[in-house]
C-alpha cells in the first residue's frame, strides 16, 4: 500500500466510521447547534461529502459541479450513500493522478472569483486534510452529545488495524 492508498483509506474509514457512530443519535441530536465549525454533526457531515464530490468535479475537469443542494435534507442512511459514492470517484480520480503522475497538472477552480488555477496533488491533499479538520470538530459535538469511547481517527492507530488485518 502506497501512501495515497493510506491517505485514502484512513480518510474514507474514519468518516464511515463517523457516520455509523451517529446513528446512535436521534436526527434531533445531529441537528443539535454547537458553538463550533458547521454547528451540528449534521450540518458537518454535509460540508464534508459535499466538498469531496465538489473538489472531484473540479480537479477532474467536469464542465459543472454536482448539484448537491438537497444533500442538506438527507437522512444519515443518504449521506452514508453520498459519501461512499463521493469517496470512490474521488478515490478514482486521485489514484487516476497517481498512476498517471499528474500531481503537477493543473486544473481551473471556476468556483473562485476569479477563477483560478491549482495543482491536482494540491487539490487531492487539500481534500483529505480538510476532512480530517472537520472530523475533529465532528468528534468534539459527537462528544458532546454523550457519544461513549469515540474514535481517535488517527492515521497511524488505521494504518497498525489495516496491516495486522492484512496478515491474518
Amino acid at each position: 500500500m502506497d501512501l495515497l492508498d493510506r491517505l485514502l483509506g484512513h480518510d474514507a474509514s474514519t468518516t464511515s466510521e463517523l457516520l455509523a457512530r451517529c446513528g446512535e443519535f436521534t436526527p434531533a441530536q445531529l441537528h443539535q447547534e454547537f458553538d463550533i465549525g458547521w454547528r451540528s454533526a449534521h450540518r458537518t457531515l454535509v460540508h464534508m461529502i459535499e466538498n469531496v464530490q465538489v473538489w472531484t468535479d473540479l480537479i477532474a475537469g467536469r464542465p459543472e459541479v454536482t448539484d448537491t443542494n438537497s444533500w442538506w435534507d438527507a437522512t444519515l442512511p443518504g449521506l452514508c450513500t453520498l459519501h461512499e459514492t463521493s469517496y470512490v470517484d474521488f478515490a478514482r480520480v486521485a489514484r487516476e493522478a497517481r498512476d498517471l503522475d499528474r500531481w503537477d497538472d493543473t486544473f481551473t477552480d471556476y468556483l473562485d472569483q476569479p477563477p483560478t488555477t491549482k495543482a491536482i496533488g494540491g487539490g487531492v491533499l487539500h481534500v483529505i486534510t480538510h476532512n480530517m479538520h472537520h472530523r475533529s470538530e465532528l468528534i468534539h459535538i459527537l462528544t458532546r452529545l454523550g457519544l461513549s469511547n469515540p474514535p481517535e481517527g488517527d492515521l497511524m492507530g488505521w494504518d497498525l488495524a489495516e496491516r495486522k488485518a492484512a496478515t491474518r
